[in-house]
């Protein structure tokens, strides 16, 4: 009785047998393992593309203006990577629900079936439902995992990419600095040269007064 529960309440959840039937049709032809590894591949081009982007940025005037760009682009990109990953994972589950569903009808009790086959058919269900649970708990702490790794190695490389542009912006103003620096001493020598005319003008000995004439 409890097992013919299980079976009906994920009938229900799953919008009913024909339903899923249909859409498992659809999606039967997708090769979820060639199209993981192909959009890792795709991943893995836009990270290459985007630091070639971000390399050249640095030799433009307006570095910032150009990150940005270069960060959004990346960011839609990575989004409908995001998106087809998605779907795939949605093909995914309604695969194992269609096989988990088939295993059920496999494995509920037939008035032919004594007792102690009806135990050990349960048992083995009950021991592959509960490995199946700890397999996507497995697969989902490791997708958090490196969720959190990227999301940590985009904010390295945010930081990397805000130092190098502010490296790139001294950089180019130093020339301006090292100019005004110059014309400064320049000024300096100039008032102190003639500060030291005047005071040798000043410590110039006076001529004697001349002899007052004889009555």
């Amino acid at each position: 009785m409890k097992l013919r529960t299980l079976f009906l309440s994920l009938l229900l959840a799953l919008g009913a047998l024909p339903g899923m039937a249909q859409t498992a049709a659809a999606d039967g032809n997708v090769d979820l393992a060639a199209e993981r590894a192909r959009l890792t591949a795709e991943r893995a081009a836009i990270e290459a593309r985007t630091q070639k982007e971000q390399a050249a940025c640095y030799q433009k005037f307006a570095v910032e203006d150009c990150l940005i760009d270069s960060r959004r682009k990346r960011r839609t990109q990575e989004d409908d990577i995001k998106r087809q990953e998605a779907a795939l994972s949605d093909i995914d589950r309604k695969r194992r629900a269609a096989a988990q569903l088939k295993r059920l009808e496999e494995a509920a009790p037939r008035p032919q079936d004594d007792p102690a086959q009806r135990e050990r058919a349960q048992a083995a269900q009950q021991g592959r439902e509960q490995r199946a649970a700890d397999h996507a708990k497995t697969r989902e702490d490791a997708a958090a995992e490196a969720a959190v790794n990227r999301q940590r190695f985009e904010a390295k490389q945010r930081a990397q990419a805000e130092e190098q542009a502010k490296a790139a912006r001294t950089q180019a103003a130093a020339p301006e600095a090292r100019a005004r620096y110059e014309r400064k001493l320049e000024k300096a020598k100039e008032h102190r040269e003639a500060r030291e005319r005047s005071n040798a003008e000043r410590a110039k000995p006076r001529s004697p007064a001349l002899p007052t004439p004889p009555p």
